[in-house]
């Protein structure tokens, strides 16, 4: 990818169903990589689109009652409008329906033809429906097809052939001499594997009288075009080939061509062996990645084991859905997707690790500098530890988009916002805040910490658009744009900016059964709360029982004090600050006379989270501390060991 301008194109989707998680992926990893791209500040475009023909296209639309052209106008709908949600990018849409594309196939089919890189033969063999592909007898399993396994036909016809064979052994000194082609390089070695067997010929069309949906060859009105042969012309068909040789010139070849792996055939065989006969370069780059897997299984709607992206995005949120798409899987490699694994990283990642060091300090940038983002002062070593790894994670990350690991270049800010946990709690800005503390120290720590925050938001705004604009917005960078060239560099927030309050961005999640229909399946049975006997021991006096039922409603997490200060003219009462797994809120709390506020800094407490706001000596209070009495007493109940703020009590 060395050129400057950046072409990134997506396979185009069947409308014969709804899109699935295989198609968001696919679309959102093309996405994170175009929007990265023009944060370097380099042309780019990007292609998805819709593949319109074709015989699965038409047996749906005989299931529904359609014509094939109603079929495809109602599902790219759905394809569309799933884009929009998913805060899909796209420069280009196309649709293989297009006049603008229909028109550049045939002229492309008439040329090979005249030049004799088509002709027509018989054909005597084995078809696959669902894969829409023709096999000999050797590549067939017990007349299955090698593909996807479902059952092939036998077919005596004639047809039109794309002489592919002829191009067989420049296809396989071109991948050897061009390792950067095919990637990764397990994909490279199976297509110079399925290269060692001598290539059949292409047949491109299929006859009318089986299939009438497709584009009409120029040169026999009796037959239409294979779908693979028409879809693959899509990536020049959009950027202008045959209609505007500047557009073409300046997007083609593609720099990345992102496929799934069950494609590789039709992408590094069929595609560059039709580019040849058309005397075109090939792309820079077909990169296949994995499968999503449920257990040992791939994602297939004949299985019946596919994830609605729609769903998953409304439920936790499209930024969340987003980031763990990018960061779960390997590129090149198949990943395990479960409801389980999104909570845990989303937990880990997003509420504890961002959210954490997010809303610590806005809270304290509020409480303690009237709002306003304080300069810092000179760097101590933990400050240029903090600076150091954030600067290395930015580069990791330029690393990581050039080689196709964003797993690795997300591994690195997550180490970032970890690091800056640590930071923050060697530090002790709470106590750097308290009455007479150290100012210039604690100008320092938050303000390196905001910039951290600064370097992070920009190296994640491509995979979390949303929630990164309202990160930067809270800095003050409400109208800055991610700038890429600008994380080579430390402290570019201005100090004395106004910092804004941010709702918690990612509130944590109880567990997958969160959802729910989850809920349903795992909730506790009435036969399973618990029952007094008439024999039991009797409750102490004044303790009246209650039910499970009501017991349940009260919802307790953990809580990490952030700050602490007397409430005037009130002598029992502390106005507090806690985190509660990325959320701060203030709690007004009785216990000023068993306390002194800054013995209660940084402590992990328990508090009730599902208390109606109360007004007191005109405070809200956002919950209610948990405390025991004794005699004279109090002392508030805290957590045996390390646990993070928002931790489900039980």
């Amino acid at each position: 990818m060395d050129r400057q301008a950046f072409y990134v194109t997506t396979p185009i989707y069947y409308v014969n169903d709804r899109p699935h998680i295989g198609h968001a992926y696919t679309t959102i990893l093309a996405d994170v990589l175009a929007r990265y791209h023009r944060l370097l500040g380099g042309p780019t475009r990007f292609l998805t689109g819709t593949d319109e023909h074709g015989q699965k296209v038409q047996q749906a639309a005989t299931r529904e009652g359609l014509t094939p052209k109603e079929q495809a106008d109602r599902t790219v709908v759905r394809f569309q409008e799933l884009w929009k949600t998913l805060e899909i990018t796209n420069d280009d849409f196309i649709r293989t329906t297009e006049p603008r594309h229909t028109s550049v196939v045939k002229k492309i089919l008439q040329d090979l033809y005249t030049r004799g890189e088509i002709y027509r033969a018989d054909y005597d063999g084995w078809y696959c429906v669902p894969c829409e592909r023709f096999f000999t007898e050797k590549d067939i399993e017990g007349q299955s097809c090698p593909d996807c396994h479902r059952p092939v036909e036998r077919i005596q016809e004639a047809n039109y052939f794309f002489r592919m064979s002829r191009h067989q052994q420049w296809l396989i000194q071109y991948i050897q001499e061009h390792p950067a082609f095919i990637q990764p390089e397990a994909r490279r070695n199976e297509t110079l594997g399925f290269l060692r067997r001598p290539l059949t010929d292409l047949c491109i069309s299929r006859p009318k009288r089986r299939l009438n949906w497709g584009i009409e060859l120029p040169f026999d009105p009796d037959y239409v075009c294979y779908v693979w042969f028409d879809a693959l012309v899509n990536y020049i068909s959009a950027v202008g080939y045959l209609a505007d040789d500047a557009a073409f010139a300046r997007w083609w070849p593609a720099s990345l061509q992102l496929i799934g792996k069950d494609i590789l055939t039709t992408h590094t065989v069929y595609w560059p062996t039709m580019l040849h006969a058309m005397g075109l370069p090939l792309p820079e780059t077909v990169f296949a990645h994995g499968w999503w897997l449920v257990g040992e299984n791939k994602m297939s709607k004949t299985d019946g084991n596919v994830v609605n992206p729609m769903e998953m995005a409304e439920r936790y949120g499209v930024d969340a859905f987003r980031y763990f798409l990018m960061a779960e899987m390997v590129l090149g490699q198949d990943a395990g997707f479960t409801e389980e694994a999104f909570v845990r990283r989303y937990n880990t990642d997003l509420a504890n690790d961002l959210g954490n060091v997010l809303s610590r300090v806005l809270h304290l940038i509020g409480a303690s500098c009237g709002g306003k983002l304080p300069a810092a002062g000179a760097l101590g070593p933990e400050e240029i530890r903090l600076r150091d790894t954030t600067l290395a994670a930015a580069e990791t990350m330029r690393g990581a988009i050039a080689g196709m690991r964003l797993d690795l270049g997300l591994a690195a800010v997550g180490g970032v916002l970890r690091e800056a946990n640590r930071y923050i709690d060697g530090r002790k800005p709470w106590a750097l805040a308290k009455a007479g503390g150290d100012m210039a120290a604690l100008g320092t720590v938050l303000y390196t910490a905001a910039e951290t925050l600064r370097i992070v938001s920009a190296l994640l705004f491509p995979v979390m658009p949303g929630k990164m604009a309202e990160l930067r917005a809270a800095l003050g960078m409400a109208h800055i744009a991610p700038d890429m060239a600008g994380l080579k560099e430390w402290g570019r927030l201005t100090p004395g900016v106004t910092v804004g309050a941010v709702q918690a961005l990612f509130p944590r999640i109880r567990s997958a059964a969160a959802a729910p229909e989850l809920q349903a399946k795992t909730a506790p049975v009435a036969a399973a709360a618990p029952v007094l006997k008439k024999d039991a021991t009797p409750l102490p006096e004044g303790v009246a029982p209650i039910e499970y039922a009501d017991f349940m409603k009260v919802q307790l997490r953990t809580a990490r004090i952030l700050t602490a200060e007397k409430v005037p003219a009130a002598d029992k009462l502390l106005r507090l600050t806690v985190d509660i797994g990325g959320a701060t809120r203030q709690i007004v709390a009785g216990i000023s006379q068993h306390y002194a506020p800054e013995t209660l800094i940084g402590k992990t407490v328990v508090v009730v989270v599902n208390l109606k706001p109360a007004k007191i000596r005109g405070l809200e209070s956002q919950g209610m501390l948990l405390a025991a009495t004794s005699g004279g007493t109090m002392r508030i109940v805290t957590v045996d060991g390390d646990l993070p703020p928002g931790a489900v009590v039980k």
